[in-house]
């Protein structure tokens, strides 16, 4: 199915991969309408530290060890998505520091997954990673989608809303809509917690360690916990107060740092990639269950969604994220 030039078409969620699909689709020349009840960056992705970091989902990630060379390609589609945009990419990679032993353990999963490494001052190094700062970048595309005549609804998609239009993009990361794909049902949510510090280190490569990470910024972000099919919002003082002490042992300083939590709810899938394509309820394309990696496999999944609903060729990377894949066994 695809959709003619000037089609009404509905993009649920406003996170980064629904923001992406927004643009991706206005630029297409679609009318296209967003619907997310949160106020902008108050989901998933405004929380999130804004990684994109194939080779430390690679080698810290179990669901990702495969995957390093499709992340990778993720990333790469990303300089020519920001600069439009004017979103800044902090190319400021990768430090893991550690005791000896878990060291070497790690040094063997970057060569596992097929990742070079560098050692610098006894810490593993990579310059694969990048980073933005995802409020900021969540703002750009909005204002960009809005230049683009982009509408946005502050309230929720319901399934009563399909006849309005030509197609629907559920970008709604763990929440969904119920009852609106059977695809759906192949999700789990997982409650990630982060903290961010009043002080600590406001550049450089993220910092890894046994337990968490730090990410530089006028606010360090260090998280995070992965709580598998939990999709409360509360916080939980004993899984910060784990991350916290992780995070002192990597840098004493953040000690004395004020520190307060946010809270966010992604999906997954058992593969670890999420569900892109058509669903079997006609009309409904699903861009859902980007794990930890809805920022970086952004551009990636807009780019395909748009071309399912302009009849293009969506390319190689296509067959990765089938949305009906789990239920063709």
């Amino acid at each position: 199915m695809e959709t003619r030039l000037g089609a009404r078409v509905a993009v649920a969620g406003a996170g980064a991969i629904g923001s992406a699909v927004a643009l991706a689709l206005a630029r297409a020349g679609r009318d296209v309408t967003v619907f997310d009840p949160r106020p902008l960056g108050d989901n998933a992705s405004g929380v999130a530290a804004g990684m994109l970091a194939p080779v430390a989902e690679a080698v810290f990630d179990p669901a990702s060890t495969s995957h390093l060379d499709l992340l990778r390609r993720a990333r790469d589609l990303w300089p020519a998505f920001a600069a439009p945009l004017g979103i800044a990419l902090l190319r400021s990679g990768l430090r893991v520091e550690g005791d000896a032993a878990w060291l070497e353990a790690v040094a063997a999963r970057f060569q596992a997954v097929g990742a070079p490494v560098g050692r610098q001052g006894g810490a593993l190094t990579s310059d694969e990673d990048w980073r933005l700062e995802a409020r900021p970048a969540l703002a750009a595309m909005h204002d960009a989608a809005l230049a683009l005549g982009v509408r946005f609804e502050a309230r929720a998609f319901e399934a009563g809303d399909l006849a309005a239009f030509e197609g629907v993009v559920l970008a709604t990361g763990a929440a969904g809509v119920a009852g609106l794909a059977p695809e759906l049902a192949a999700l789990t949510p997982i409650k990630g917690q982060i903290l961010r510090a009043d002080r600590g280190p406001a550049t450089g490569p993220v910092i890894r360690g046994e337990g968490a990470y730090i990410c530089p910024g006028q606010s360090p972000a260090i998280g995070a916990t992965m709580e598998v099919g939990r999709d409360d919002l509360a916080i939980d003082p004993a899984a910060t107060e784990g991350l916290r002490r992780a995070a002192i042992r990597l840098r004493p300083e953040l000690a004395q740092a004020t520190m307060t939590t946010q809270v966010g709810v992604r999906a997954t899938t058992v593969d670890g990639l999420p569900l892109v394509g058509w669903s079997a309820t006609p009309g409904v394309m699903l861009a859902v269950g980007a794990r930890r990696n809805g920022w970086l496999l952004a551009p990636l999944v807009a780019g395909l969604v748009a071309a399912y609903l302009t009849g293009n060729d969506p390319g190689p990377d296509a067959a990765h994220f089938d949305a009906r894949r789990f239920s063709k066994a």
